[in-house]
């Protein structure tokens, strides 16, 4: 795994700090280990790594919506392919839409979770240049959400439950993925997913932005990873179509509402997955290990549920969320004199 510290959030500056006064202190300690009473710098060291803990926690804790965009998106948080090597006993990737190519965008399998088959779907961004390139940073075309809506048509088929990682700032937006139909193939997928036939749990592991998120985003449980958001358009896009510049990206975000906790909240996902502290980053495994347990305790919750029961559950999951009012003719014509203009014919 590379180092955390490849790449420093602003806000951690007083963490990487204390890190270092913490390596220094190690290395004295080390260096003096075999003649002298080290005990005073063991001691130091203990307090400071007590204090290097709660320093984590503090930060973490009271992340606005923004750093968590940015923790979302860090360059040495664990992906799909990463979690894949981790929690997968093992895993045989399948490609191909039968139709147009093989999408590296969305990468899909049969995997071991323990004694559990499952079929897996998620989203890869890549870690250098050249594999975020093939990947197009994330962003699915229309044969990547082709690809996915065939393995579940498969999982069906055989009766193995689905695991889907969700990590897009949105599905591709260039001309091309206009022409094969990426709206229509997403709209395809989200009337498919509603129906499938077996168990569905979907977890956003960084970003989950837009329709390119929802295309694999359908299921009985939904859970987020901590610092993550799941948004129905990416700040940066919020900004330039309301404030007229992707700068304003922050009060975007503190806008949308879609940290992982604003969203439990209002009731749209069903768990949050909690981080290793100081986030995924920074320890891959004791991630991957929590991950590994939400997806085998709620897979085998929802094996013992009988298929129609399952698709009435997610079908009430799903008509439930969101918040309507209506109002009467009468209100809307106080309402209307209230705002100092006539109200409109009904």
């Amino acid at each position: 795994m590379r180092s955390a510290h490849e790449q420093r959030l602003p806000f951690e500056a007083p963490i990487y700090e204390m890190e270092q006064r913490l390596g220094d202190m190690e290395a004295q300690y080390a260096k003096n280990r075999a003649g002298g009473d080290n005990s005073k710098i063991g001691e130091q060291i203990r307090r400071l790594r007590r204090e290097l803990a709660a320093l984590k926690r503090e930060i973490y804790s009271q992340l606005d919506p923004w750093q968590t965009v940015q923790v979302s998106r860090h360059p040495q948080r664990p992906q799909t392919r990463d979690y894949i090597d981790l929690i997968f006993d093992q895993f045989l990737e399948l490609h191909g839409d039968r139709a147009i190519g093989d999408d590296q965008a969305i990468v899909t399998g049969l995997g071991y979770l323990d004694d559990m088959k499952v079929m897996f779907i998620g989203h890869q961004k890549g870690k250098n240049l050249a594999e975020r390139t093939a990947c197009h940073f994330g962003c699915a075309h229309p044969e990547g959400y082709r690809k996915a809506l065939l393995k579940m048509r498969f999982a069906e088929k055989f009766g193995l439950p689905i695991v889907t990682f969700i990590d897009t700032p949105g599905a591709y937006p260039g001309i091309s993925a206009e022409e094969r139909g990426q709206a229509a193939i997403i709209a395809e997928n989200l009337m498919e997913m509603s129906g499938v036939a077996t168990p569905i749990v979907c977890v956003v592991i960084g970003e989950g932005g837009s329709g390119g998120a929802l295309g694999i985003g359908i299921g009985d449980h939904l859970g987020m990873l901590e610092h993550t958001y799941y948004s129905v358009i990416s700040p940066e896009g919020c900004a330039t179509i309301l404030w007229k510049g992707a700068e304003h990206a922050p009060k975007a975000a503190a806008a949308l509402k879609f940290t992982s906790r604003d969203l439990l909240r209002f009731g749209i996902v069903d768990e949050i997955v909690p981080e290793p502290l100081g986030g995924a980053h920074r320890d891959h495994p004791e991630m991957s290990t929590s991950l590994k347990q939400f997806l085998l305790r709620n897979l085998r919750r929802l094996a013992t549920v009988p298929k129609d029961e399952l698709l009435d559950r997610r079908y009430a999951k799903y008509r439930k969320i969101g918040v309507f009012l209506e109002e009467t003719p009468d209100q809307i014509a106080v309402d209307s004199q209230l705002n100092g203009h006539a109200p409109s014919a009904l």
